[in-house]
């Protein structure tokens, strides 16, 4: 694997001084250092005199020459240079040779040359050997040490070596939980310990050198290398799940077990990180083997010859681990760490893994035996074999996870299709079955310096991102200050007032008072109380109240620059005071500024929230009326355009009506507005595939995952992409990281759960408990939102209906700001306590009746089986908490709330073979409402019909059965599942359409009363012009025609472009007498073109009945 341009090029180790030095003869020892290199001695120092201070200069040089056949770049890689100290002891008397002893040893790992460093310098720790004089130095004494510098003449490898070169490094821990066969041997480990259990392995511990013939016990250790360990959950092993930790703390603590520590390192270059990653690619597994060999024993006198032993190539106990090296390939991943299960060696199983024709063994079994025999193993450290033991002795082995032994098969191509011929398959495995039995697995790390397949950094897929989508403008600069503020004041002072006057015309006539004339003080004080009781009643008062909270809030930030919370009560309540004079003074202001000739009828405005604009919008939705849901999506855009959530909405009507340029637009701008917003990326990867962009689609989903890595359903969407792309590897990679975090979190609410159940309760009951986060995951003010229903007078809905009659006068002024003065003291002390916050229903984008086609995407190729249930996803467990739902339910509801459901039908597949998932209650569902979307209902009733017969007691699927034969024209059947549906304690998800319809269904079979009760519940829940229409049909037909009247007065309010609100209010003015009004009705009736032709005949013949209504009579 070496480079031929490094071929010939020098290495060169210089020992300059020693510190700290000390022999076993005087004060002054000479001693000479001995550098070795792979076994070999590759020089002697000069032999020098330590000085009585304890040092000592060498200036000694060794040399190393790279060449093809001799030293290669991969043994810089994972072999050292080994500096012995040795000390020249006096000669005796008649002594002819010089007698030596070895005082300790130094390591000097040159893995810095192959990162294209030419030179470098350390001082280098001394290890004693056993029985030196170094090791009775006191623990405050300086450890000795020698100072090296290693440098070569030119660089081993060019820069474009280096990039594209990669180092290896593969550990091997333990083995845990062996068999029990094993105590029926003596057991010699190279560099190995048994142990037969009892306490858990320290960590960090070191690393060592799978190296022979290291002298000192310290020099075994690789420097700055350690094992940390980690948490079983977050390694990629087999034995990571909930369900083994019990197994592998007792496997860890009590049983036996066998340790190594040893970590092999290997030089790839370009070429051979190629071969590498392609052979995980096509062979996703690493066959680790293990098995036991002889060890054979020279018998006394025989030191020139081995005895004969029959059997001694034979392998015993041969087993196999199967390493799944995939997640290398994952982007940014360059390390992987797990335990994995030790099976039985068999040759079809393991080709059938690995591809792999032959045990690794096959040809380095006599190798390994004829080195085991006493005396080839040459490791001073190894323990003496008793004399009292056989002759032939077993020997457990790893097999050393060499490059030539278990790495070759990943970096050189040693299988093929086609089995050798000759070759009899292991078919039993009697010995190698007992790993199995006793549950043995190994803990092994493979680790790489660079990622295989590099990973985009966050700031070059922002850059991208902001690349794609172009800046938002700036915001309009808006004029502020205190003079505007008390400006916007006196404007609202005089629109009420205007709105209060026109009131009062309207209810005692409107007299011009001249100059000077008096009027009754009592008329007046009566005219005032029944003024004031009109706009309670009305609601007016509220609206008045609202109308002018914000123009007070500015003069408080602008004018008395207040923008904190008030520290005290006591604060609080002053302020207040001074405030209230200062606004009576301006109110006087304003009012004195408008003269009664000046006044001119104000036309009224309606006023409606965000919120209800969604919903009327989602109403037009339902009901097919697509242009008027635009005109509501348009206008919420128009009156908050930095509003993202209102892009993100009006984007998902888009898709319903496929309209994807402009949706793609939607998404974009929202984008543009927060560059953060998950959801805004997430919608516009997925309109990015829908337009066959995959490079910005895989742009944006990379984006989301590295902006949030907890969030499912972005490794979810990253998956489905990468299964577009046929990238099977990193497709598993986002399914297994996405089901790792809605595992987390399904683990996190658990314990949330223990800590108060009585919150996570209301999760499991029916959801009533939310994340405070808005529609898109916008950040709201509190910490959790209970869904609660208030009161109609409290309701955003009922302010905005009643903001139509905006009138006033000077008292009712005064008690407007008093009224407002106090809520906000009463605010500013809830402030202070745990609040509930109410929000209207969300509608859910579920049950749609739309009509538009939707295509199906079929995917490019079949999905594949898991032919390995832990590859994409783990196992399910009885004993161990799962998630209630499943990575791809949770893709769905977000799928669909957008609309996007040209991506469900994928989604749906992964559902069925998921594990964790398969046919369900709400599978069936989904997929029922997929079809109803095509008004495919034979498919729709087949789907449902399973659903059922899964969750019996399921209001959706009542919901649901009712929306099917709602739309399909069999109404008797549809009242039945809605009544079905509303009988259940637990809401379903579409409770609006549910009254709007059976209200429709009762008014139908003139069932007034049982409809009127409906809309009522449909009002008080979410308002809209559509449920007070139908309650003021159900209380026209009951000859209730005030309250009709109110309830119709209402729709018209919050719609008056709806021709049948209009055609009900002129049969109630028509009812009542009251011409004019009749008159204007029709003609909005006639002009709004009222499709319903029945309603315009009733309509004529109660015109012809008291003889007015119709002005072209």
């Amino acid at each position: 694997m070496e480079q031929v341009s490094s071929v010939g090029k020098w290495v060169h180790i210089t020992v300059t001084n020693g510190y700290d030095l000390k022999g076993f003869k005087g004060d002054n020892p000479v001693t000479f250092i001995r550098a070795e290199f792979n076994q070999v001695v590759i020089g002697d120092s000069a032999k020098i005199a330590v000085s009585p201070e304890g040092t000592a200069k060498y200036n000694f040089t060794s040399s190393l020459e790279l060449s093809v056949e001799g030293i290669t770049l991969d043994d810089l890689a994972h072999k050292p240079v080994f500096l012995t100290m040795i000390e020249l002891l006096p000669k005796e008397k008649k002594q002819k040779d010089e007698k030596t002893i070895v005082l300790g040893q130094a390591v000097v790992d040159l893995l810095p040359l192959l990162e294209g460093e030419t030179s470098f310098e350390m001082a280098v720790p001394l290890h004693p050997v056993q029985g030196s004089p170094l090791e009775t130095l006191s623990p405050s004494s300086k450890q000795c040490s020698l100072e090296v510098k290693v440098f070569v003449a030119e660089p081993l490898l060019t820069p474009a070596q280096v990039s594209g070169s990669n180092l290896l490094k593969v550990t091997l821990e333990a083995a845990y939980s062996v068999p029990d066969a094993f105590k029926d041997y003596p057991i010699i480990f190279k560099n190995g310990n048994l142990k037969l259990g009892g306490e858990r392995e320290p960590v960090p511990r070191p690393k060592k050198w799978p190296i022979a013939n290291i002298l000192a016990p310290g020099a075994c250790n690789i420097p700055d290398a350690f094992i940390v360990g980690g948490p079983y959950e977050e390694e990629e092993g087999e034995l990571n799940h909930p369900e083994d930790r019990e197994f592998r703390n007792q496997a860890e603590c009590v049983k036996k077990r066998i340790v190594w520590d040893l970590e092999s390192r290997y030089y790839l270059d370009p070429t051979a990180v190629a071969s590498f990653q392609k052979r995980i690619a096509d062979c996703r597994y690493l066959p680790v083997e293990i098995t036991r060999i002889p060890v054979v024993t020279l018998p006394k006198g025989k030191s020139g010859k081995f005895e004969k032993v029959d059997d001694e190539n034979q392998l015993s106990f041969h087993g196999v681990a199967y390493v799944n090296m995939v997640p290398l390939l994952y982007p940014g991943v360059n390390r992987i760490r797990g335990a994995f299960h030790v099976y039985p060696y068999l040759d079809n199983t393991v080709f059938a893994k690995t591809k792999c024709l032959f045990s690794l063994f096959r040809d380095t079994g006599h190798h390994l035996s004829h080195n085991n025999k006493v005396g080839g193993l040459n490791s001073p450290l190894s323990k003496p074999v008793p004399k009292n033991l056989k002759e032939v002795k077993e020997k457990d082995m790893d097999g050393r996870p060499r490059l030539g032994d278990v790495q070759t098969p990943s970096l050189k191509s040693q299988s093929s299709d086609t089995p050798v011929e000759g070759e009899a398959p292991l078919s039993h495995n009697p010995e190698g079955q007992q790993y199995l039995e006793a549950g043995t697995y190994i803990v092994l790390e493979i680790q790489l310096k660079k990622a295989l397949v590099p990973k985009r950094m966050p700031e070059e897929l922002a850059r991208r991102v902001k690349e794609m989508i172009p800046p938002r403008p700036p915001l309009t600069r808006r004029t502020g200050g205190a003079q505007k503020a008390m400006s916007d004041y006196h404007i609202q002072i005089k629109s009420i007032s205007r709105a209060i006057l026109d009131e009062y015309h309207r209810m005692f006539g409107k007299q011009v008072i001249k100059e000077g004339s008096d009027l009754d003080s009592e008329t007046l004080e009566e005219q005032k109380c029944q003024l004031n009781y009109e706009l309670n009643c009305s609601g007016k008062y509220f609206a008045f109240k609202e109308q002018l909270k914000h123009a007070v809030v500015k003069i408080v930030r602008e004018k008395y620059l207040k923008t904190t919370a008030f520290e005290s009560q006591e604060e609080l309540q002053t302020f207040i005071s001074e405030l209230y004079v200062f606004l009576i003074d301006q109110m006087h202001v304003a009012l004195n500024q408008t003269m009664p000739d000046d006044i001119q009828g104000t036309t009224s405005t309606i006023y409606t929230s965000s919120e209800q604009l969604r919903l009327f919008a989602y109403e037009a939705e339902v009901n097919e009326n697509f242009e008027i849901a635009a005109v509501y999506y348009e206008e919420r855009l128009v009156r908050e355009p930095q509003n993202l959530d209102h892009w993100l909405d009006y984007g998902a009507f888009c898709l319903l009506i496929e309209d994807n340029i402009k949706a793609q637009e939607c998404f974009r701008k929202a984008l543009s507005l927060n560059e953060n917003h998950i959801p805004s990326l997430l919608l516009c990867g997925v309109l990015a595939v829908l337009i066959e962009n995959y490079e910005q689609a895989e742009i944006f989903f990379e984006d989301a995952t590295c902006l949030e890595p907890t969030n499912v359903i972005a490794w979810t969407l990253l998956g489905l992409f990468y299964e577009i792309q046929n990238n099977d590897i990193r497709m598993e990679m986002a399914f297994h990281e996405a089901f790792k975090q809605l595992q987390t979190q399904t683990l996190q609410i658990r314990v949330t759960k223990q800590k108060s159940i009585g919150t996570i309760d209301y999760v499991e009951d029916g959801g009533k408990i939310e994340s405070s986060l808005g529609p898109w995951g916008t950040t709201e003010s509190s910490t959790t939102t209970i869904k609660v229903e208030a009161p109609p007078g409290r309701r955003g809905g009922r302010k905005a209906i009643l903001s139509e009659f905006n009138l006033l006068g000077t008292s009712a002024t005064l008690s407007v700001l008093d009224e407002f003065l106090e809520d906000s003291s009463k605010l500013h002390a809830e402030l202070q306590e745990p609040k509930m916050s109410s929000q209207l229903l969300e509608p859910s984008i579920g049950h749609k009746s739309s009509n538009v086609f939707l295509k199906d995407i079929t995917g490019k190729k079949e999905i594949p089986k898991c032919q390995e249930p832990p590859t994409l996803l783990p196992p399910i467990s009885s004993g161990v908490p799962q998630p209630s739902t499943t990575i791809f339910m949770e893709t769905i509801h977000f799928l669909m709330k957008v609309n996007a459901v040209q991506f469900v039908h994928r989604v749906l597949a992964h559902e069925l073979l998921c594990p964790q998932g398969g046919p369900s209650c709400e599978y069936y569902l989904v997929l029922a409402q997929t079809h109803l979307l095509k008004k495919d209902f034979a498919k729709t009733e087949e789907y449902l019909q399973q659903a059922a017969q899964m969750d019996y007691l399921n209001p959706n699927v009542w919901g649901m059965k009712g929306h099917l034969y709602f739309l399909s024209g069999n109404h008797a059947e549809a009242k039945a599942c809605y009544e079905r549906a509303v009988s259940f304690v637990v809401d379903a998800s579409e409770m609006h359409f549910i009254f709007l319809r059976l209200g429709r269904i009762y008014l139908e079979e003139k069932e007034y009363e049982k409809s009127k009760k409906t809309y009522m519940q449909a009002c008080k829940r979410s308002p809209s012009c559509l449920t007070w229409l139908g309650l003021g049909i159900a209380c026209y037909r009951l000859e209730e025609l005030t309250e009709a009247e109110d309830a119709l007065t209402e729709a018209n309010a919050l719609n008056n472009y709806n021709a049948e609100v209009w055609a009900y209010l002129a049969l109630v003015c028509l009812k009542v007498g009251r011409q004019l009004e009749a008159e204007q009705a029709y003609k909005y009736t006639i002009k709004l073109k009222l499709k319903d032709e029945a309603l315009l005949a009733e309509i004529h013949r109660v015109q012809e009945m008291v003889g007015f209504g119709d002005p072209s009579f």
